[in-house]
């Protein structure tokens, strides 16, 4: 897998091995960044269940001020590290090896824009949520990707889902505060 474009743009990110992690394809991380491309430049970013960090790392070659990078697999912290040194991009980012209950009941921080990608099938979706809400800021948008076999909620507080698509057996959610 490797950087779109960018600052990093064609640098090949390392992944775990074996089935701990399931990172994002290109095509969908592609599509997603089309939804957003005028979205990232200046703004905070959460990348939560992180991973790897592609789609933070991602932003942040775009742009992106700064990127909070939450996981709490020590693996994945490592790799994140490892992934962000290779880019020349960790002087604008933050590794957290925390749970994301305990990150997001803990910070203070705001966010502009939040990847949730947790394990498929655990039923983080509607917690995670609803934990995240009170984190993002008034432009606040929060990309959610989950199987197409999983419904997630159409609205938490006052944010609701304003563009689902389809990618294969993934769909990606957008979230923003609900007009009013």
């Amino acid at each position: 897998m490797r950087v779109i474009t960018g600052l990093a743009r064609g640098m090949r990110l390392r992944t775990l091995e074996g089935n701990s992690v399931r990172p994002t394809s290109e095509k969908v991380k592609e599509a997603v960044f089309s939804m957003l491309q005028f979205d990232i430049e200046g703004r905070r970013v959460l990348d939560l269940f992180a991973g790897c960090g592609q789609m933070g790392i991602e932003a942040l070659s775009r742009g992106a001020e700064k990127v909070t990078f939450v996981d709490s697999s020590q693996e994945s912290i490592k790799v994140i590290k490892e992934n962000l040194a290779a880019t020349r991009l960790l002087d604008r980012a933050v590794v957290e090896k925390r749970d994301y209950k305990f990150y997001l009941s803990a910070t203070g921080e705001q966010f502009d824009i939040a990847f949730l990608d947790p394990p498929y099938h655990e039923g983080f979706y509607e917690d995670a949520l609803a934990l995240l809400v009170p984190h993002m800021s008034g432009y606040g948008v929060i990309v959610c990707e989950h199987p197409t076999d999983v419904s997630v909620p159409e609205t938490v507080d006052d944010f609701e889902i304003t563009k689902t698509n389809r990618y294969g057996k993934v769909c990606i959610s957008l979230y923003r505060r609900k007009e009013v």
